[in-house]
């Protein structure tokens, strides 16, 4: 997905440029090390009266934890209707998102290939692989294709199955390759968390380390916590908490395209690569219309302007319109939800309808 480029239309006396609404535009990529500015949502264009209807929607959901809302690198919006901004979040299969762009480093500093092959990176002790297992690439693990016969759409009976096992490797590796390599998508999180462990393997470097290293201390991320496993490594399918305000540091890096600053952070295409839908079906989930999958970033083509998110179990979210410049986190108390409140599925309805057909709305202004 190319980040749109939005018309300048006049210029204001401090050689600032402006939109069609009006609003300022940054003439570059904000340093996200310094804070965050804070402005007024009429100051960026945003109708406040449909702001103002978004954040009712969201205050209404019991389970709702925080709101935030950027736009050309300021923060218009900030609600916590649960805690505070200094509490990290468990934001579940953000972390996916987050180990895309750790994989992006890893290729742009040579330690691996899109095309190399697990067992290249495997660690020691771990297998051996199967034929089918030893033709599974990195970028296989991107896109959810690694052929594993693995479901984790009812009630997430084989994560919870692999999450409570022994060794988290191996209890992958024992399971079928049903389809080549490459072919079907198959969401897995137990595959994501395979390819942290390879991303650590080819780095020499724990995850936590090299992620704050190339990724979190550019961005001014952290503090944060990880999801330790048994055998030391640390839960790459679904185990960081982040804080608010940090998530929304992540998703202003997509949309400047891996720049903070002057500072590049993730390699020049990446961005491009990562949120570009990367099959050709589709599906729709709430508000949220014709989205599909790419390098463990979801891409939404719908009817309205073209979007990718971060999309973490029960409600975590870093929603990201390119065309806009507009950059969303939702977060949520999502642990101990309940089939009275509709399971996990409907409190991510919920939530997509206030950042869709909410703020996004707010932002386009109708």
């Amino acid at each position: 997905m190319i980040l749109a480029v939005v018309a300048a239309v006049a210029a204001c006396g401090t050689g600032d440029l402006v939109d069609v609404s009006g609003s300022p535009v940054s003439l570059g990529p904000i340093d996200l090390t310094r804070p965050w500015e804070s402005v007024s949502p009429s100051g960026v264009g945003v109708d406040p009266v449909l702001l103002d209807a978004a954040v009712l929607q969201a205050g209404s959901i019991p389970r709702f934890g925080s709101l935030l809302a950027v736009k050309d690198g300021r923060v218009f919006l900030e609600e916590y209707f649960v805690g505070t901004q200094r509490d990290l979040r468990d934001v579940r299969s953000v972390t996916k998102s987050i180990v895309s762009s750790l994989v992006a480093v890893a290729i742009a500093q040579g330690y691996m290939e899109l095309d190399d092959t697990a067992g290249e990176h495997l660690p020691a002790g771990a297998g051996p692989l199967s034929a089918a297992e030893s033709e599974i690439q990195v970028r296989d693990l991107l896109t959810m294709t690694a052929g594993f016969e693995w479901d984790e759409s009812r009630g997430l009976g084989d994560y919870n199955r692999w999450i409570q096992s022994e060794d988290h490797i191996q209890t992958l590796l024992d399971r079928e390759v049903i389809f080549p390599h490459g072919t079907r998508f198959t969401y897995n999180s137990a595959a994501v968390h395979l390819l942290s462990v390879l991303v650590t393997e080819a780095v020499g470097e724990p995850l936590p380390d090299f992620a704050r290293r190339v990724l979190f201390n550019p961005i001014g991320v952290g503090p944060e916590a990880w999801e330790p496993l048994r055998g030391g490594d640390v839960n790459g399918g679904s185990g960081i908490d982040l804080r608010t305000r940090d998530l929304a540091r992540i998703g202003q890096l997509y949309l400047q395209d891996g720049m903070s600053g002057n500072k590049r952070v993730l390699p020049a295409g990446w961005v491009t690569s990562a949120t570009a839908p990367a099959f050709p079906w589709r599906l729709s989930f709430g508000a949220l219309d014709s989205y599909t999958y790419g390098y463990l970033w979801w891409a939404s083509d719908g009817e309205i302007e073209p979007a990718y998110l971060a999309w973490g179990w029960g409600g975590q979210f870093i929603y990201v319109v390119p065309h806009l410049r507009l950059v969303v986190v939702a977060t949520t108390e999502w642990i101990g939800v309940t089939n009275d409140e509709g399971g996990s599925g409907a409190l991510e309805r919920q939530v997509l309808d206030v950042l869709v057909e909410g703020v996004h709305r707010a932002v386009r202004g109708f």
